[in-house]
């Protein structure tokens, strides 16, 4: 592990003027100077059939896969449909979650969501948990990210213009960072190189 860590930002909305994605630009402005925000693009991921996966891996596909490999820790962005996260965020999910190795598998993770709606996202938020669950990333649990009213939290331009949610941007940015190192610690310790 290096000093600095790179983190992947993966937004499940496509939108040009997406409030996750906005949302996820805030985190890497607010990330403190040891952490490295990139970010990851959905928008070239076809819907997930096995015949072609059989075929050829598509392309955006590898790249996604590979730089969720890269990260040391990977943090998430979903708008909420129908009590849900986004089809475009799953969609992707299940695209990578067929890699061997399987490349979410403990990997550090932390969740946000943006919504126009009162809950900001919160049902979005407890399924994308679930589904780490199965796929073995290791989530953050607190502080949670609901931005609520979202339209009323970001400017024309898509900058968020909202300090209190900055502030609980940078603090989930802050305890994944430190998240991520208590993990990597933990298995350093472990390996056999250590003993």
């Amino acid at each position: 592990m290096t000093d600095t860590l790179k983190v992947l930002a993966i937004s499940g909305s496509l939108r040009k003027d997406s409030y996750n994605t906005a949302a996820l630009r805030a985190a890497r402005d607010a990330a403190p100077a040891d952490i490295i925000i990139e970010f990851a693009d959905l928008s070239r991921i076809p819907l997930y059939d096995q015949d072609q996966r059989d075929r050829e891996v598509p392309a955006a596909v590898a790249r996604l896969a590979e730089q969720i490999k890269e990260a040391d820790a990977l943090l998430f962005a979903t708008p909420e449909y129908n009590y849900s996260m986004s089809g475009v965020l799953k969609n992707a999910i299940d695209w990578v979650s067929r890699e061997r190795p399987q490349p979410f598998a403990g990997k550090p993770a932390a969740i946000m969501s943006a919504s126009m709606s009162l809950l900001g996202g919160v049902r979005a938020q407890y399924d994308l948990r679930r589904t780490m669950v199965a796929l073995d990333m290791h989530c953050v649990n607190k502080p949670e990210v609901m931005i609520s009213s979202a339209h009323q939290r970001f400017d024309a331009e898509g900058r968020l213009a909202d300090e209190t949610t900055r502030e609980f941007i940078a603090k989930l940015v802050t305890a994944l960072g430190d998240w991520s190192r208590q993990l990597q610690a933990g298995e350093k310790a472990l390996s056999p190189q250590a003993r």
